[in-house]
């Protein structure tokens, strides 16, 4: 059998060339071709520091840039051919910069590795994904907002167990994931801000013996200083692990608010209309609408929880500096992004064109002796009973109501005095559902006062 010629990227360190099994598991470009943009935007700005520090001549820097430009318009009209034999996107980029500009192309790996070369592209991207999330966030609170404005004063059952507990206003619930999502965009801001460091200079692990200048480079990317530590530099994904940890609990947010979607939609339940556009028929039942929008949406956190724990156990062992195993931390937080993009956009949707039944919402507010606390707090507010004798009473109230099949506020007063003789008829002031969430005045309580007072905060906030 004839020797396999030398390996395209090693020369002459390997004599033979790769075996196709270790071709197959070595190679990323397959995915990570995705970083395209990035690595030619990082290589430019390599090149012009190079330059800069009279380490390659401006001639060669400007030659490099052209053929850079070049090579990202062959990726971007599809017509650039991807080599697995180079292994990635780095080395099938240099190659095709070596046929357009020839000896130039050696030049522009000067004073850098792979190392630094891929933290730097991989941070660049997890980096849009951050500015991505952040825009996402924003709109999805901003339909939420709309919801919560239309709503304000809407009566509807709140809920503890899945069990009715007392009334609150749609406004209000749906302010509660306003203020979930708003902590979901807080938790990128903050991410964005500590990962806005520069690798590239650190090259394999040591930094370099050439007089690079990397605040320069990280000033060109947009990063806000060079990091600090070589090791640390080539050594690290905490960055996409933070990515991947807001985007956890964003996705967990996401498929709360898709759970609810499912049930208040369902035949049972009829406190919302989803849009025709994020809903789907049965194959075989013709009456069914399904809200398999937000069942998916409820399933994303699945995939993107299980990336998160994905790269944390890629990480968790490794040595310092790099090794190969974290050629593994693409592909996870690749899909986990566009998964949590189209899971936020979904979402957004939903809420725009989601209806609720006022009506529903009200009936079932009122049933289930939803006011039975607002009975007890009238007890001990206006009788003076310690709060467990209120409690006490209440529940034998609320044990007559249900032995005769009525609620709280069919029940007579002479009714009510046999459980506890001091009740006087001002109780049924406070036993309607409206009266009960006018009563919560309390901050961040369920009043509709209180909640037009949130809608204005947010509203003054994102304007």
């Amino acid at each position: 059998m004839a020797q396999k010629s030398s390996n395209a990227m090693w020369g002459g360190r390997f004599a033979a060339g790769p075996d196709a099994l270790m071709e197959a598991i070595n190679a990323s470009i397959g995915f990570d071709q995705r970083l395209s943009a990035q690595d030619v935007t990082g290589s430019r700005a390599h090149a012009a520091m190079l330059a800069a520090q009279g380490i390659i001549s401006s001639k060669d820097a400007e030659t490099i840039r052209e053929g850079l430009l070049t090579i990202l318009s062959e990726i971007e009209s599809g017509t650039f051919e991807f080599s697995t034999a180079l292994e990635d996107i780095h080395m099938n980029i240099e190659a095709r910069l070596k046929t357009l500009i020839g000896e130039p192309a050696g030049r522009l790996h000067t004073a850098r590795s792979r190392n630094d070369q891929v933290a730097t592209d991989f941070r660049l991207w997890v980096r849009d994904q951050m500015d991505a999330a952040i825009e996402g966030l924003q709109a999805l609170i901003r339909a939420a907002l709309a919801q919560a404005e239309a709503g304000a004063d809407w009566v509807m059952p709140g809920f503890t167990h899945l069990q009715t507990a007392q009334p609150v206003t749609w406004g209000h619930h749906m302010m509660a994931y306003v203020e979930m999502f708003a902590r979901d965009l807080s938790r990128f801001q903050d991410a964005r801000a500590r990962m806005n460091e520069c690798p590239l200079g650190a090259a394999a692990l040591a930094g370099t013996s050439f007089p690079i200048d990397r605040h320069m480079t990280a000033e060109a990317l947009g990063f806000d200083r060079p990091m600090a530590n070589s090791l640390d530099a080539v050594s690290d994904r905490d960055f996409a692990l933070d990515y991947l940890g807001a985007a956890s609990i964003c996705a967990m947010h996401l498929s709360r608010l898709a759970e609810e979607l499912v049930i208040w939609s369902s035949a049972q339940f009829r406190f919302v209309t989803l849009s025709d556009r994020f809903s789907t028929g049965s194959s075989i039942m013709p009456q069914k609408k399904n809200p398999d929008a937000a069942e998916l949406i409820r399933a994303k956190i699945g995939r993107i929880m299980g990336a998160n724990v994905a790269l944390m156990t890629v990480m968790k062992g490794l040595p310092l500096a790099y090794s190969k195993d974290m050629q593994e931390d693409k592909e996870q937080v690749f899909d986990a992004a566009d998964n949590l993009m189209i899971a936020m956009a979904a979402m957004a949707g939903m809420l725009g064109d989601m209806s609720a039944n006022k009506d529903a919402l009200e009936r079932a507010a009122a049933s289930g002796f939803s006011t039975a606390t607002d009975l007890a707090d009238w007890l001990v507010r206006e009788l003076g009973l310690p709060f467990r004798e209120a409690h006490h009473v209440t529940g034998a109230l609320v044990k007559m109501a249900e032995d005769r099949g009525c609620d709280l506020p069919d029940l007579s007063l002479a009714d009510m005095q046999t459980v506890q003789s001091n009740i006087t008829a001002a109780v049924f002031d406070v036993l309607g559902v409206h009266n009960s969430v006018a009563s919560r005045q309390s901050y961040g309580g369920t009043a509709p006062d209180q909640v037009r007072l949130q809608i204005a905060r947010w509203k003054e906030r994102l304007a």
